[in-house]
């Protein structure tokens, strides 16, 4: 027989929100932007095709708030800000690899399960739920 859960299992985590999240869409991206050096706003759009001025400028922003992204602005004509990795912001490389490393392994078998859940719980037009759902 399994054992029930610890009710104290998240004893000691911080409450509520997570300091940071790395989980989005657009974050992970924008770091692999930044391992390599300091990048200008208009360089992180080209390979994050799809993202909009508004949501890079928010992500930016809340990575900056987080200290994983340091932003210097430079005093020329025409102004120059550049975004960069803190230190900080360099410890999420590590286990961003092995997560890459296992959605490479693990792929096929994760579309798979999707592909069956949405074969599962896919109800064609007309027809009703079991249950009455």
């Amino acid at each position: 027989m399994i054992e029930p859960l610890d009710p104290d299992m998240f004893t000691g985590c911080a409450p509520g929100t997570p300091p940071f999240q790395i989980g989005g869409k657009w974050t992970p991206k924008i770091i692999r932007c930044l391992q390599d050096g300091p990048r200008r706003f208009s360089e992180l759009r080209v390979p994050l095709r799809g993202i909009t001025p508004k949501v890079l400028t928010e992500t930016l922003r809340a990575m900056e708030r987080d200290g994983l992204v340091a932003r210097s602005a430079y005093p020329e004509i025409p102004p120059r800000v550049e975004y960069a990795l803190t230190s900080l912001g360099h410890t999420l490389l590590e286990p961003m690899n092995a997560c890459c490393h296992w959605s490479q392994a693990h792929l096929p078998e994760v579309l798979s399960a999707r592909d069956a859940y949405e074969d599962r719980v896919t109800v064609p037009a007309g027809e009703d739920r079991p249950g009455g759902s």
